[in-house]
């Protein structure tokens, strides 16, 4: 799904949402977000959600992201340097592996998680070979600018995640820290759009 919120914007963001969602319900947010950072967005639904056929699994969610990136690249034309990866939660996962991957202009991860392993058992301290999602084992292989975001009182994904992952990237940005939120209330702090639009129009390069 392609929405022109901003036809003057530099920036394509590529979406992928947290869990429990899908596009539909997404919709109208992402034209709200895209037009006022000025960005156009583009989303996806993982395999099994919304009207997307397929199991939802871990190499799904690798496959749809990588369909995804192509269809921007190809279909809309939209060159790497003009795409922002937008994960949240769940969608921290493929943005991640996708961003380890190829060079984009920027990623940002709202509410991301270290592994699956790291969420059910907050002791762990490696990343075992069953461990699903081990983000924060490609994070160091990001070479784009990273800004992290993550509530402090996150109650399904605890703060600790946001702060490791923020430890790990090489090209980190002023991370948001949003006091006082959970997992799924950061939008409606004003800070959010705030810093989102400080990362997008002045710290990452206009050329």
């Amino acid at each position: 799904m392609f929405v022109r919120c901003a036809p003057a914007g530099r920036y394509t963001l590529l979406f992928s949402h947290g869990n429990a969602v899908d596009l539909g319900q997404m919709c109208s947010f992402y034209i709200g977000l895209g037009s006022r950072i000025n960005c156009n967005v583009f989303s996806y639904d993982y395999s099994g959600y919304g009207v997307s056929t397929g199991k939802p699994s871990e190499k799904n969610l690798y496959a749809d992201i990588d369909a995804a990136w192509q269809a921007l690249r190809t279909r809309y034309g939209v060159s790497p340097e003009n795409i922002i990866l937008y994960g949240q939660s769940i969608g921290t996962v493929p943005t991640v592996d996708l961003a380890s991957r190829y060079e984009c202009a920027a990623v940002i991860l709202h509410s991301p998680l270290m592994s699956g392993l790291r969420v059910a058992f907050p002791d762990t301290r490696k990343t075992y070979c069953f461990d699903a999602f081990p983000s924060i084992d490609k994070i160091s292989k990001v070479t784009s600018p990273v800004l992290v975001i993550h509530g402090t009182e996150d109650e399904v994904i605890d703060f600790s995640h946001g702060l490791a992952m923020y430890e790990r990237c090489p090209r980190a940005v002023e991370p948001l820290w949003v006091e006082g939120a959970g997992h799924n209330d950061i939008e409606l702090y004003a800070q959010y759009l705030e810093r989102l639009k400080q990362f997008i129009s002045h710290e990452l390069p206009s050329s």
